[in-house]
């Protein structure tokens, strides 16, 4: 009688806990996994940009990646004649800021850029900066080729679009020959600067920007912006890009009014 008893007792109890642990368990389980499946793909987008928008850009992803929050944004910061290069190669990217209005011409050309969505974002003009001691002494470019004057910091005009735009303008006013013998070629704008910062070279020749994003130089003079070409920086979405739609929100907010702000406050003309 006792095993009579007993067996459904322990049947009901078995029923009674494998019920428990099915409503309870097995429900919050399903919820976290619909949870996952839910949330959005974060978009990785890859832009190439000239090394001297790098301060800028930097405050103007802030900016975006507060009001997008599933985009972020990854930068290639280099040369222009780099970045082209590297786009025409098959580099996979989104968008491209160039450096030089040539740069974006030539991808035009090539096909590897948006036709509707390419503009003229920003302009910069080129300046001579030194020391605070040398504004007296120098004003204009003439005053470069005075005895007290001996190295001027330039970038590689090859590779350092600020450094063909200064050996341009010094070969319009003729200049260049007597002046190439004082030049201290850098690597980029920022060796340029260091350059003048530390004493090293007397003048140097950098963009206006440039000269705003340190404390410890000063402009001596612009260069004539009629004996150079125009300083322009090309923006465009790259043709092959994988994420269209948000290659067009960000092409969109770099001519925004709060991204604007912040390359006027670096220098930038817009």
């Amino acid at each position: 009688m006792a095993k009579l008893i007993t067996y459904p007792i322990i049947i009901s109890l078995l029923m009674l806990l494998s019920a428990c642990g099915s409503n309870g368990q097995t429900k919050v389980v399903n919820t976290n996994v619909d949870r996952t499946e839910a949330s959005a793909e974060t978009v990785q987008l890859k832009v190439y940009a000239a090394a001297s928008l790098s301060e800028a850009l930097k405050e103007v992803q802030e900016l975006f990646e507060s009001e997008h929050e599933d985009i972020v944004l990854t930068f290639n910061f280099a040369t222009t004649p780099l970045l082209q290069k590297n786009i025409e190669q098959g580099d996979d990217a989104d968008l491209f800021i160039g450096e030089t209005s040539g740069s974006m011409k030539s991808l035009l050309y090539n096909d590897l850029i948006d036709p509707d969505n390419n503009v003229t974002l920003l302009r910069d003009e080129l300046v001579v900066i030194g020391l605070s001691k040398r504004k007296e002494a120098i004003g204009a470019l003439e005053n470069l080729a005075d005895a007290g004057v001996n190295r001027i910091g330039i970038g590689e005009p090859d590779s350092v679009s600020a450094g063909k735009y200064a050996k341009e303008a010094l070969t319009n006013v003729s200049l260049w020959d007597t002046l190439s013998v004082k030049m201290v070629q850098a690597k980029d704008y920022k060796q340029v600067l260091q350059y003048v910062e530390t004493g090293n070279v007397d003048a140097g020749f950098v963009y206006k920007s440039t000269a705003a994003s340190s404390n410890k130089v000063v402009t001596l003079f612009a260069v004539d912006p009629a004996i150079y070409p125009a300083i322009e920086f090309p923006a465009g979405i790259i043709k092959a890009t994988k994420h269209r739609e948000q290659s067009e929100l960000l092409y969109s907010f770099l001519q925004s009014e709060a991204a604007m702000s912040v390359f006027k406050k670096h220098g930038f003309a817009v």
